[in-house]
């Protein structure tokens, strides 16, 4: 298993002890005049890294400084992003500044860490209280490295090749997702025990961090059963092999779509789908899961997506010559985008992991 296939453990301190933590500038929006070449104004807003606009500066009102991170403390309560110029902002919005110098990465590590705690506030509560005591991961335990680069280190822009290829000059057409993909149900099964050093991550019907919902360990997930109580599967009908599968969740989070590198368990609200006749590999699967994404809007008002539906359900693809589904193009047009070339690590340490055996599901 390779470094990114693990769950660390982490050491939590208070938001207090890395940030100084202060109230903005605190103006009201419809007091300012709104300018385009003007400074940012930050809002309690979730969208657009919570700017609603550019404003004139004010005289006598100095901005929040740059390298900042703003946090709405009620509305949308611990939206969080990083701010890289001046701004202004709202009533009810933190300005953290890093006590020690740190790097654009971790401010971003961070603020995609603080708005994680969310959840913490819904009905109403407000976080203005609470937020310097915010328990999250020390600066040490963040710069962890996962599948080759620094999770502080900026990713390379560089494409995995040069070739200039188009999605407007190929023929595409619909197919069944029985006629493509082997589709899989999810184990209907309690949910484990989550372990602070389990290597096997549990894919739930979620939109964040990859469909991970927690880590465990392969024991307590071999002795889980529906109920609870005793095992009632073999542990390889609760694996399924990394590198191979694309998760969608079929309920909650209905049509997110997300490649597991590595071998992994899932509940029954997400299917478990592979390409037929060619395997799968991260390039191919960047592209599907996109395509995937996009039809997200026939499931809303809580449909679901079970596999008994999925595979009369239908999905356009660019095709060869043949009217197949050209699954090479697929792969060499993911590897002609800025950033493709971080897909060959990737890509890399799942052949390595397919080597080694491992109890799973086929």
């Amino acid at each position: 298993m390779s470094s990114c296939g693990r769950k660390f453990l982490m050491n939590l301190i208070k938001l207090e002890d890395i940030f100084d933590a202060e109230y903005g500038v605190c103006l009201a929006f419809n007091s300012m005049t709104i300018s385009d070449d003007g400074i940012p104004f930050v809002s309690r807003r979730e969208k657009n890294n919570g700017v609603v606009a550019r404003v004139k500066e004010v005289e006598g009102i100095t901005p929040n400084p740059p390298h900042t991170l703003s946090v709405a403390v009620s509305g949308s309560v611990l939206a969080t992003f990083y701010q890289a110029e001046p701004y202004y902002s709202a009533y009810h919005v933190f300005c953290l500044s890093p006590k020690e110098e740190m790097s654009v990465m971790e401010m971003l590590t961070y603020s995609k860490i603080i708005n994680s705690n969310k959840y913490k506030y819904s009905y109403g509560r407000q976080a203005n209280r609470t937020l310097k005591e915010l328990l999250i991961p020390d600066r040490k335990e963040i710069n962890i490295l996962c599948n080759g680069f620094s999770m502080l280190e900026q990713p390379s822009k560089e494409p995995f090749s040069q070739a200039q290829i188009s999605l407007e000059d190929r023929t595409w057409q619909w197919f069944l997702y029985e006629k493509v993909f082997d589709i899989k149900g999810g184990y209907y099964n309690k949910k484990p025990e989550a372990s602070a050093d389990g290597a096997i991550p549990f894919i739930g019907a979620t939109e964040y961090n990859n469909g991970v919902a927690s880590w465990h360990d392969i024991k307590d997930i071999e002795a889980t059963s529906k109920s609870g109580g005793g095992k009632n599967h073999s542990l390889k009908a609760k694996i399924f092999s990394g590198g191979k599968y694309i998760t969608v969740s079929n309920n909650g989070s209905v049509g997110y779509a997300f490649y597991q590198p590595h071998d992994f368990t899932c509940t029954h609200d997400v299917n478990p789908i592979t390409t037929k006749n060619i395997e799968m590999n991260a390039y191919i699967a960047m592209f599907i899961s996109t395509l995937i994404e996009l039809e997200r809007y026939r499931w809303a008002y809580g449909r679901k997506w079970r596999p008994i539906r999925m595979p009369m359900s239908k999905i356009k693809l660019p095709v060869d010559n043949n009217g197949e589904p050209d699954w090479q193009f697929m792969e060499d047009y993911i590897k002609s985008l800025p950033y493709s070339s971080n897909l060959e690590i990737i890509d890399n340490n799942e052949k390595e992991e397919s080597n080694k055996e491992t109890p799973r599901a086929t």
